[in-house]
């Protein structure tokens, strides 16, 4: 049992380099007489029920490093299921999220994924710094909505936007309860004389006319990395992984997903809602700052937009 536990420890604490399983991700293979017959060495993997098993390396295969294009950027990673935790607590409304975002994926300023909003749940309560990227929800409605089938629902968790499909109809906005979309008015320039090869994965080069949103950055799962908002956070207030793994990384410390989440109280917002988000926050106690530092990174318009808050 003691061999077991440290067998575990030891797992979790190799299992995300920088917030994912490995370097670059594996899957285990049906065939149950492969399994049988070990030919290579043996590696010791996690099951999405939790358990350890010993599985000879030659039953496992690589997936791609590389951004997915056509119907395997519709699959997604096999065996993993992506999540995201917020620390409320943590967010100073620095902004190295919204900035690290933009700069991974080449969007103007104008162009924010992981918006940082001040939040007030009462009267009574003080002012909070909240992020916001899309939810990637189970059941999500911008999927159901969209006519050309560019919104789609992958086996890992992610919602992504395909911009070769996408007509810019704008039904995916109006359907998302988390107003996490926004309507691209102007293509890139840098990429007007490119062959760069688009893909999903990457949401570039971004297109005029179409939808853009968070992505969860799965070129980077891929890689076995972190997405860009997580590694840009200076707090350590965003937490990605594999919730088939149980783990969640902010890039200083992996942790048990479960675990977290019941020690902190996580929740998802508009639960009621049933749209199942993959995005989870925790409450913001014990923080870290005071919300009048974030105010100083606002300019005048902003400040006005809050003025009923502070």
């Amino acid at each position: 049992m003691e061999e077991e536990k440290n067998s575990r420890r030891t797992f979790f604490k190799k299992s995300l380099t920088t917030g994912l399983a490995s370097a670059m991700s594996i899957t285990l293979l049906d065939s149950c007489n492969d399994l049988a017959k070990p030919e290579g060495e043996q590696v010791m993997v996690m099951t999405t029920d939790g358990r350890l098993v010993a599985v000879d390396s030659s039953a496992m295969h690589e997936v791609s490093r590389e951004p997915a294009i056509g119907d395997e950027a519709r699959q997604g990673i096999p065996g993993r299921k992506f999540v995201m935790v917020i620390d409320l607590g943590k967010c100073n409304n620095v902004g190295k999220c919204t900035t690290s975002c933009q700069k991974g994926h080449d969007l103007s300023a104008s162009q924010k994924w992981m918006q940082v909003i001040l939040m007030k749940d009462s009267q009574e309560t003080d002012p909070y710094w909240m992020p916001k990227p899309c939810f990637h929800c189970d059941n999500p409605p911008c999927v159901k909505v969209c006519p050309v089938d560019a919104t789609y629902k992958r086996q890992d968790g992610i919602v992504l936007v395909d911009n070769e499909r996408c007509i810019g109809c704008k039904f995916c906005m109006s359907a998302c309860p988390y107003s996490a979309r926004i309507f691209n008015w102007e293509d890139l320039p840098q990429y007007e004389d490119t062959e760069t090869t688009y893909s999903p994965e990457t949401s570039v080069p971004g297109r005029v006319g179409t939808i853009g949103k968070c992505d969860f950055c799965p070129d980077l799962s891929r890689k076995g990395k972190l997405p860009h908002c997580v590694s840009g956070c200076p707090m350590g207030a965003i937490y990605f992984g594999d919730a088939n793994e149980d783990a969640v990384s902010n890039g200083t410390e992996t942790v048990r997903f479960k675990k977290l989440l019941a020690d902190r109280y996580g929740y998802r917002q508009l639960e009621e809602l049933g749209t199942e988000p993959r995005v989870y926050y925790l409450p913001p106690t014990e923080r870290m700052f005071p919300y009048e530092r974030g105010l100083d990174r606002l300019d005048e318009k902003h400040l006005e937009l809050y003025k009923d808050i502070i």
